[in-house]
């Protein structure tokens, strides 16, 4: 008789425990994201209040992604759907209308300091968030930027392929972030009121932990002489990184990994990155290594490791988080550049 009540008791628990789930999840906010680092900042921010479903996941390449039945579905039954914006999910239109869904869709990079792709001719900043204005007391580190900018323009002048006016990798430059950080938590917020003071807790601390970032990346780049700071990847990914922190950067495609570059486009880089005496050049997680092991063979430099530019990498990898991945990124860019 013991025994029974005993079993009783435990398939009375085993059965509220069920009961349970699916209330939980059924209050759980639906969100879907359109690539890793997007998912990871949600994460930050709605911890366990969300389901999160990531449509390009880590180390996929968001360019030439193709969307699957199963993504059109999550976005219909969506309450919000996280994006980059600024032209950078060429796929997104087609599938939120073939998802027939009501989810609120957030442009992560509206109110960030956006840059003008260079060859529209334009290099002023768009879009400057004042919240969060840069430090540039510094004139050496003025100098340096200026300098960096001026010649990643010229070098952009090239290519004519691009997803827009702007350039949509915003989220290279942590101040962006804690911009698509504040914009998530809005959009989280609006909708689900009853948890909005966790989520503002929860982009509160996540944004001091970006702050801190920031600082450690300038304190690295630092180390890295300004006649060493002019570096080769794959694609145009990085200005951001480059406009925050006086790094050059040059690359034989376009802002898009799809884009291809020309026979021309490689010699003109070739020239380039003799005359201004490249100090690095590094592959990339979501492009093709041939390009960059095609133009190491033929200036004779070494490849200085792999940079995380639009995805994150697994969970076992070295960019496995957004903090994990800018730290990454710096620390190899400066290893590199000084031959370690």
């Amino acid at each position: 008789m013991p025994r029974l009540k005993k079993l009783a008791s435990i398939t009375g628990i085993a059965t509220l425990a069920l009961l349970a789930l699916p209330q939980a999840n059924a209050q759980a906010l639906k969100v879907v994201s359109t690539f890793s680092i997007i998912s990871d900042f949600a994460r930050n921010v709605g911890g366990d209040r969300i389901e999160l479903t990531t449509l390009v996941g880590r180390d996929g390449d968001a360019h030439s992604y193709e969307p699957r039945p199963a993504d059109a579905t999550a976005i219909g039954n969506a309450d919000v759907v996280l994006v980059n914006g600024a032209g950078f999910e060429g796929f997104l239109q087609r599938l939120v209308q073939a998802s027939a869904g009501k989810a609120t869709v957030v442009e992560l990079s509206k109110g960030a300091m956006l840059l003008r792709n260079a060859d529209d001719g334009h290099g002023s900043d768009e879009g400057h968030d004042h919240e969060h204005e840069h430090d540039h007391s510094d004139q050496n580190h003025d100098h340096d930027h200026e300098h960096a900018h001026s010649d990643q323009q010229e070098h952009a002048k090239a290519h004519h392929h691009h997803h827009g006016d702007h350039d949509p990798h915003a989220w290279q430059s942590v101040h962006n972030a804690q911009v698509y950080v504040r914009n998530i938590a809005n959009a989280f917020c609006a909708a689900d009121q009853e948890a909005c003071p966790a989520y503002r807790a929860n982009a509160r601390s996540y944004s001091d932990k970006l702050e801190a970032l920031d600082k450690d990346l300038k304190v690295a780049v630092a180390q890295i002489p300004s006649e060493r700071r002019t570096i080769i990847t794959s694609h145009d990914a990085f200005a951001y990184l480059g406009h925050e922190y006086g790094l050059q950067f040059l690359a034989p495609q376009g802002a898009s990994t799809g884009s291809e570059a020309s026979a021309a486009d490689i010699a003109a880089l070739i020239r380039q990155i003799r005359e201004k005496k490249a100090s690095a050049i590094f592959l990339e997680n979501v492009s093709n290594p041939r390009l960059i092991q095609q133009i190491a063979s033929e200036t004779g430099m070494k490849t200085g490791g792999k940079l995380y530019s639009d995805a994150l990498s697994t969970a076992s990898g070295p960019a496995a988080t957004y903090i994990n991945m800018m730290r990454h990124n710096i620390e190899t860019i400066r290893d590199g550049t000084l031959g370690k």
